[in-house]
């Protein structure tokens, strides 16, 4: 401790985990870096040394044992997004995974524990009325990734119980944008045939305007700087995390230069429902459900007891999102490398998982 934090983190090869490494090697306070990833990788940064561990793999749970022993913290990042049509492999990955961090993190004594949440776990909330950390977390049934966070939330109270000297905190980010993240993105959630080169005002003439489609976003890099500070003081429980302004039609269509069009979630739900058996795109219409249904969240308490404040406006997120989505951008590391031909064809088909 008197040389410096050594702090773990899961995931470190996506979207957030490679923001989160970078933040935290920028911080004298932090003396080593060890990320767990599921796929090999190059990619390298001050500080990080890189262990290749699959946390879905019930044998992993010996060696993150060894990985996590002699840490400060464990920033728990990792999360299998894909395939949506197989709930199972999602479930042995983020649920069971994520169970196996927590019980490596009690073996092997490690003192903080900084989980990544998200606005899904939340339940429904009122409309327009921004709910604090406080609000019910059982999330929305219909959707595998909501019903996964909302899952973790309640292990994650048996293990605050049951480890009452660990300290714990849960990280509830809202949607987490960056350019270098856009490959990974398209590929997650619109698919193979989207041309993001043509994600632009001349070919998107307008954008669908349903009622309860808005959001909160946040860039990736300020993500990062909250999870730096969640890991390097004596922070502790949940903290919701976000930028103003919050997202909605009339503003995706500001940016691309096109207009909104007030239309009902019944006839997209039905196409995207179609496209999603098709194969022809990967997010499901149940996560559509779901996102109708996300609560708008306060961030005071981590404004005030983190003293974070985000450096991007949730517009300046997107606008870095659709830049690195028109110039094809990504990074080195596996879920952030960029698709070619090849890659695209073999979205088509469930074995196409992106999991850091």
């Amino acid at each position: 401790m008197a040389d410096g934090l050594r702090v773990a983190v899961t995931g470190a090869t996506g979207n957030i985990g490679t923001s989160v490494v970078q933040e935290l090697a920028r911080d004298p306070r932090v003396a080593s870096i060890i990320g767990i990833a599921r796929r090999e990788t190059s990619w390298r940064t001050p500080k990080l040394d890189i262990a290749t561990i699959d946390i879905a793999d019930a044998q992993s749970a010996g060696e993150l044992e060894r990985v996590f022993s002699g840490c400060d913290v464990v920033v728990h990042l990792a999360w299998l997004f894909q395939p949506t049509r197989d709930p199972i492999a999602t479930w042995q990955a983020n649920v069971i995974g994520g169970m196996r961090v927590f019980d490596a993190v009690a073996n092997a004594g490690v003192p903080a524990l900084v989980y990544s949440s998200s606005v899904g776990a939340y339940s429904p909330g009122p409309d327009d009325e921004p709910v604090a950390e406080s609000w019910q977390t059982h999330g929305w049934p219909g959707a595998a990734y909501t019903r996964e966070k909302a899952y973790l939330e309640r292990a994650l109270d048996t293990f605050e119980h049951d480890n009452p000297r660990t300290r714990v905190v849960r990280m509830r980010p809202a949607f987490v944008f960056k350019k270098t993240s856009a490959a990974e993105q398209r590929r997650l959630f619109a698919g193979p045939l989207l041309p993001g080169k043509l994600v632009r005002s001349q070919f998107v003439p307008m954008v669908p305007d349903i009622a309860g489609l808005r959001m909160q976003t946040v860039h990736a890099f300020d993500v990062a700087d909250a999870f730096r500070i969640a890991a390097v003081t004596d922070a502790h429980g949940p903290y919701n995390i976000a930028a103003e302004p919050v997202v909605d039609a009339d503003t995706i269509a500001d940016l691309l230069g096109a207009r909104s069009v007030r239309l009902p979630a019944g006839p997209l739900r039905a196409l995207l429902s179609a496209a999603w058996h098709t194969h022809v795109v990967p997010a499901s219409p149940g996560l559509f459900d779901a996102v109708l249904r996300l609560p708008l969240m306060d961030t005071t308490r981590a404004r005030i007891d983190l003293g974070w404040a985000p450096r991007y406006s949730a517009i300046e997120a997107l606008e870095d999102f659709l830049t690195g989505l028109r110039a094809g951008e990504g990074m080195s590391t596996p879920p952030l490398q960029p698709a070619g031909p090849a890659d695209r064809l073999r979205e088509f088909s469930d074995t196409a998982r992106d999991r850091p």
